[in-house]
């Protein structure tokens, strides 16, 4: 199976005159649902899909529950999550308070053997 993608057409309106140039883009062929990953895990090991089921849905509330702790979560063979701020600028760095930080965001970075895996996949323009 192949991951489909078609052109798209971005304009850089600050180069003179402004030029449009055209970039791939995934196109999705649908969605992967607790659920289903659940039963795709089940279909290839001995734990049954409530099992499996049970299982992932522990895993996301126990990396939410280490991210609220400053805590960054390892997962060998998957990746890393870690939380970063943002935030509003300080006129110096004694200015203390949560009042600076907009929000957050989980930034995941994937392991070398993932990366690789992904560097498999083909490619199928859709006309």
């Amino acid at each position: 199976m192949a991951v489909k993608f078609k052109m798209v057409a971005k304009t850089n309106s600050l180069a003179t005159p402004p030029e449009t140039n055209y970039y791939p883009c995934a196109v999705h062929q649908g969605e992967e649902t607790l659920e289903t990953l659940a039963q795709r895990i089940s279909a290839g090991c001995s734990l049954t899909e409530a099992d499996c089921f049970g299982v992932i849905y522990a895993l996301t509330n126990a990396i939410g529950d280490a991210l609220a702790h400053g805590k960054i979560v390892r997962i060998d063979s998957l990746g890393t999550f870690q939380l970063t701020l943002q935030g509003l600028p300080a006129a110096d760095v004694e200015a203390r308070g949560k009042s600076f930080i907009k929000g957050n965001r989980v930034v995941f970075k994937p392991t070398k053997r993932l990366k690789t895996v992904l560097k498999l996949v083909n490619y199928e323009q859709m006309k």
